[in-house]
Protein backbone atom coordinates (compact mmCIF):
# COMPACT_ATOMS: atom_id res chain seq x y z
CA UNK A 1 0.00 0.00 0.00
CA UNK A 2 1.26 3.49 -0.71
CA UNK A 3 1.63 6.13 2.16
CA UNK A 4 2.01 9.93 1.22
CA UNK A 5 4.47 10.14 4.69
CA UNK A 6 5.42 7.10 5.49
CA UNK A 7 7.84 3.84 3.27
CA UNK A 8 6.42 0.44 4.92
CA UNK A 9 8.28 -3.08 3.45
CA UNK A 10 7.18 -6.62 5.32
CA UNK A 11 9.31 -9.64 4.79
CA UNK A 12 10.34 -12.43 6.50
CA UNK A 13 7.95 -11.21 9.45
CA UNK A 14 9.85 -8.12 9.94
CA UNK A 15 8.40 -4.57 9.11
CA UNK A 16 10.24 -1.79 8.61
CA UNK A 17 8.16 1.28 8.63
CA UNK A 18 10.06 4.58 7.51
CA UNK A 19 8.92 8.58 8.14
CA UNK A 20 9.21 9.74 4.57
CA UNK A 21 9.08 13.58 4.56
CA UNK A 22 13.19 13.72 4.26
CA UNK A 23 12.76 17.59 3.00
CA UNK A 24 11.62 18.52 6.36
CA UNK A 25 13.51 16.14 8.35
CA UNK A 26 10.36 13.92 9.11
CA UNK A 27 8.77 16.64 11.03
CA UNK A 28 5.04 15.91 12.51
CA UNK A 29 2.86 17.57 11.00
CA UNK A 30 -1.34 17.13 11.73
CA UNK A 31 -1.13 14.80 8.61
CA UNK A 32 1.68 12.77 9.72
CA UNK A 33 0.30 11.82 12.56
CA UNK A 34 -3.15 10.92 11.49
CA UNK A 35 -1.80 8.68 8.80
CA UNK A 36 0.90 7.04 11.56
CA UNK A 37 -2.02 6.42 13.60
CA UNK A 38 -3.97 4.52 10.85
CA UNK A 39 -0.74 2.79 9.95
CA UNK A 40 0.09 1.79 13.33
CA UNK A 41 -3.55 0.23 13.10
CA UNK A 42 -2.74 -1.86 10.05
CA UNK A 43 0.02 -3.10 11.88
CA UNK A 44 -1.58 -4.37 14.70
CA UNK A 45 -3.73 -6.43 13.48
CA UNK A 46 -1.61 -7.37 10.30
CA UNK A 47 -0.44 -11.27 11.03
CA UNK A 48 2.20 -11.28 8.46
CA UNK A 49 4.09 -8.82 10.58
CA UNK A 50 5.61 -10.02 13.66
CA UNK A 51 7.77 -7.53 14.36
CA UNK A 52 8.42 -3.72 13.82
CA UNK A 53 11.55 -1.09 13.41
CA UNK A 54 10.75 1.89 13.56
CA UNK A 55 13.22 4.45 11.59
CA UNK A 56 13.69 7.49 9.15
CA UNK A 57 14.24 7.90 5.59
CA UNK A 58 17.03 9.69 4.95
CA UNK A 59 20.66 10.46 6.45
CA UNK A 60 20.01 13.38 8.73
CA UNK A 61 16.91 12.08 11.31
CA UNK A 62 14.62 9.62 12.85
CA UNK A 63 12.16 12.33 13.35
CA UNK A 64 12.96 15.98 14.09
CA UNK A 65 10.13 17.12 16.22
CA UNK A 66 6.89 18.86 15.32
CA UNK A 67 6.42 20.53 12.17
CA UNK A 68 6.85 24.42 13.65
CA UNK A 69 4.98 25.93 10.78
CA UNK A 70 1.77 24.55 12.44
CA UNK A 71 2.58 25.34 15.55
CA UNK A 72 3.21 28.92 14.73
CA UNK A 73 -0.64 30.22 14.53
CA UNK A 74 -1.58 27.46 17.02
CA UNK A 75 -3.93 28.44 20.12
CA UNK A 76 -4.63 26.22 23.24
CA UNK A 77 -7.86 24.58 21.73
CA UNK A 78 -5.54 23.61 18.54
CA UNK A 79 -2.51 22.83 20.67
CA UNK A 80 -4.73 20.27 22.94
CA UNK A 81 -6.19 18.63 19.46
CA UNK A 82 -2.37 18.60 18.41
CA UNK A 83 -0.77 16.76 21.65
CA UNK A 84 -4.42 14.05 22.16
CA UNK A 85 -2.88 13.17 18.58
CA UNK A 86 0.09 12.76 19.31
CA UNK A 87 -0.71 10.95 22.53
CA UNK A 88 -3.01 8.65 20.83
CA UNK A 89 -0.42 7.55 18.21
CA UNK A 90 2.05 6.63 21.26
CA UNK A 91 -0.26 4.83 22.95
CA UNK A 92 -1.13 3.00 20.08
CA UNK A 93 2.59 2.19 19.50
CA UNK A 94 3.33 1.19 23.04
CA UNK A 95 0.57 -0.88 23.67
CA UNK A 96 0.99 -2.70 19.99
CA UNK A 97 0.59 -6.43 20.51
CA UNK A 98 4.35 -7.06 19.16
CA UNK A 99 7.01 -5.59 19.92
CA UNK A 100 8.71 -2.39 17.98
CA UNK A 101 12.25 -1.56 18.02
CA UNK A 102 13.68 1.91 17.31
CA UNK A 103 16.24 2.05 14.98
CA UNK A 104 17.88 5.79 15.42
CA UNK A 105 19.05 7.69 12.37
CA UNK A 106 20.48 11.19 12.85
CA UNK A 107 18.19 13.60 14.89
CA UNK A 108 15.22 12.17 17.09
CA UNK A 109 14.50 15.44 18.99
CA UNK A 110 11.02 16.57 20.97
CA UNK A 111 8.16 14.47 19.07
CA UNK A 112 11.16 12.26 17.76
CA UNK A 113 12.08 11.55 21.35
CA UNK A 114 8.65 10.60 22.27
CA UNK A 115 8.19 8.01 19.88
CA UNK A 116 11.22 6.09 20.62
CA UNK A 117 10.38 6.15 24.37
CA UNK A 118 6.96 4.77 23.60
CA UNK A 119 8.72 1.95 21.40
CA UNK A 120 9.95 -1.22 23.21
CA UNK A 121 13.81 -0.71 23.15
CA UNK A 122 16.29 1.62 21.17
CA UNK A 123 18.82 0.89 18.78
CA UNK A 124 20.99 3.95 17.40
CA UNK A 125 23.28 4.70 14.93
CA UNK A 126 26.42 6.85 16.20
CA UNK A 127 25.47 10.14 14.81
CA UNK A 128 21.88 10.28 16.29
CA UNK A 129 21.09 12.73 18.83
CA UNK A 130 18.45 12.83 21.27
CA UNK A 131 16.51 15.53 23.20
CA UNK A 132 13.26 17.37 24.81
CA UNK A 133 14.11 20.95 23.51
CA UNK A 134 10.68 22.49 23.57
CA UNK A 135 11.45 25.11 26.25
CA UNK A 136 13.69 26.34 23.77
CA UNK A 137 9.98 27.15 22.61
CA UNK A 138 8.21 28.34 25.39
CA UNK A 139 6.63 25.51 25.64
CA UNK A 140 6.45 21.57 27.05
CA UNK A 141 7.07 18.06 25.67
CA UNK A 142 3.46 17.28 24.45
CA UNK A 143 3.02 13.71 23.56
CA UNK A 144 3.92 12.12 27.02
CA UNK A 145 7.90 12.89 27.23
CA UNK A 146 7.21 14.81 30.59
CA UNK A 147 5.57 11.11 31.73
CA UNK A 148 7.70 8.57 30.02
CA UNK A 149 11.16 9.70 29.76
CA UNK A 150 11.34 9.94 33.62
CA UNK A 151 10.52 6.39 34.19
CA UNK A 152 12.89 5.80 31.57
CA UNK A 153 15.81 7.27 32.99
CA UNK A 154 15.31 8.30 36.28
CA UNK A 155 13.38 11.64 37.64
CA UNK A 156 16.45 13.85 38.07
CA UNK A 157 18.27 13.22 34.47
CA UNK A 158 14.86 13.56 33.15
CA UNK A 159 14.15 16.79 34.87
CA UNK A 160 17.41 18.01 33.62
CA UNK A 161 17.36 17.62 29.94
CA UNK A 162 13.53 18.92 29.98
CA UNK A 163 14.46 21.88 31.80
CA UNK A 164 17.57 22.30 29.47
CA UNK A 165 16.18 21.68 26.33
CA UNK A 166 20.04 20.42 25.70
CA UNK A 167 20.67 17.80 23.50
CA UNK A 168 22.64 14.86 23.88
CA UNK A 169 25.09 12.45 21.58
CA UNK A 170 23.92 8.52 20.82
CA UNK A 171 27.25 7.78 23.72
CA UNK A 172 25.45 9.53 26.20
CA UNK A 173 22.07 8.24 25.57
CA UNK A 174 23.60 4.91 26.60
CA UNK A 175 24.93 5.83 29.55
CA UNK A 176 21.62 6.65 31.13
CA UNK A 177 20.26 4.14 30.16
CA UNK A 178 17.51 5.60 27.12
CA UNK A 179 19.66 4.12 24.19
CA UNK A 180 20.18 -0.27 23.99
CA UNK A 181 22.88 -0.16 21.90
CA UNK A 182 25.06 2.45 19.12
CA UNK A 183 26.07 1.14 15.78
CA UNK A 184 28.17 2.28 13.23
CA UNK A 185 25.41 4.23 10.83
CA UNK A 186 25.86 1.84 8.02
CA UNK A 187 24.86 -1.03 9.96
CA UNK A 188 22.05 0.06 11.60
CA UNK A 189 19.01 -1.61 10.26
CA UNK A 190 20.94 -4.91 9.44
CA UNK A 191 21.53 -5.23 12.87
CA UNK A 192 18.32 -3.89 14.32
CA UNK A 193 17.02 -6.85 11.29
CA UNK A 194 19.18 -9.45 13.09
CA UNK A 195 17.15 -8.52 16.59
CA UNK A 196 14.23 -8.76 15.51
CA UNK A 197 14.97 -11.91 13.35
CA UNK A 198 15.72 -13.66 16.55
CA UNK A 199 12.33 -12.28 18.18
CA UNK A 200 10.20 -13.50 15.39
CA UNK A 201 11.84 -16.54 15.15
CA UNK A 202 10.14 -17.18 19.13
CA UNK A 203 6.58 -17.82 19.38
CA UNK A 204 4.69 -14.83 18.82
CA UNK A 205 2.01 -15.50 21.55
CA UNK A 206 4.71 -15.87 23.72
CA UNK A 207 6.23 -13.02 22.63
CA UNK A 208 3.16 -11.03 22.75
CA UNK A 209 2.30 -12.22 26.66
CA UNK A 210 5.68 -11.36 27.78
CA UNK A 211 5.16 -7.58 26.49
CA UNK A 212 1.71 -7.43 27.71
CA UNK A 213 2.85 -8.57 31.48
CA UNK A 214 6.03 -6.07 31.47
CA UNK A 215 3.71 -3.03 29.98
CA UNK A 216 0.99 -3.69 32.51
CA UNK A 217 2.85 -5.04 35.75
CA UNK A 218 5.46 -2.34 35.41
CA UNK A 219 3.22 0.59 37.04
CA UNK A 220 2.05 -2.36 39.91
CA UNK A 221 4.07 -2.61 43.02
CA UNK A 222 6.20 -6.14 42.93
CA UNK A 223 3.42 -8.69 44.33
CA UNK A 224 0.41 -7.61 42.16
CA UNK A 225 2.68 -7.65 39.22
CA UNK A 226 3.72 -11.33 40.41
CA UNK A 227 0.05 -11.89 40.43
CA UNK A 228 -0.59 -10.62 37.34
CA UNK A 229 2.55 -12.30 35.13
CA UNK A 230 1.26 -15.93 37.39
CA UNK A 231 -2.20 -15.16 35.20
CA UNK A 232 -0.62 -14.41 32.06
CA UNK A 233 2.01 -17.47 32.22
CA UNK A 234 -1.20 -19.71 33.28
CA UNK A 235 -2.77 -18.50 29.91
CA UNK A 236 0.07 -19.41 27.58
CA UNK A 237 -0.40 -22.97 28.44
CA UNK A 238 -3.35 -23.07 26.42
CA UNK A 239 -1.41 -21.94 23.42
CA UNK A 240 -0.77 -24.65 20.55
CA UNK A 241 3.14 -22.81 21.01
CA UNK A 242 3.40 -23.78 25.27
CA UNK A 243 3.05 -27.37 23.72
CA UNK A 244 5.01 -27.38 20.60
CA UNK A 245 8.29 -25.29 22.11
CA UNK A 246 8.28 -28.38 25.15
CA UNK A 247 7.65 -31.02 22.94
CA UNK A 248 10.22 -29.85 20.27
CA UNK A 249 13.14 -28.85 23.59
CA UNK A 250 12.18 -32.90 24.80
CA UNK A 251 12.67 -34.46 21.63
CA UNK A 252 16.15 -32.04 21.22
CA UNK A 253 14.63 -30.10 17.63
CA UNK A 254 13.98 -26.98 16.80
CA UNK A 255 10.22 -25.79 17.70
CA UNK A 256 8.03 -24.99 14.75
CA UNK A 257 5.66 -22.32 15.58
CA UNK A 258 2.79 -20.78 13.85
Amino acid sequence: MDYKNFLLEIEDNIAILRFNRIESLNSLSKDVLVEFREILKELDANGEAKVIILTGAGEKAFVAGADIRELKDMNSSDAEAYSSLGQECLLLLEKMGKPVIAAVNGFALGGGTEIVLACDFIFSSENAQFGQPEVKLGVIPGFGGTQRLPRAIGIRMARELIYSGERIDAKRAVEIGLVNRVVPSEELISETKKVAKNIARNSFSAVKACKNAINNGFEMDVQRGCELEKKIFALTFDEADAKEGITAFLEQRPPEFK
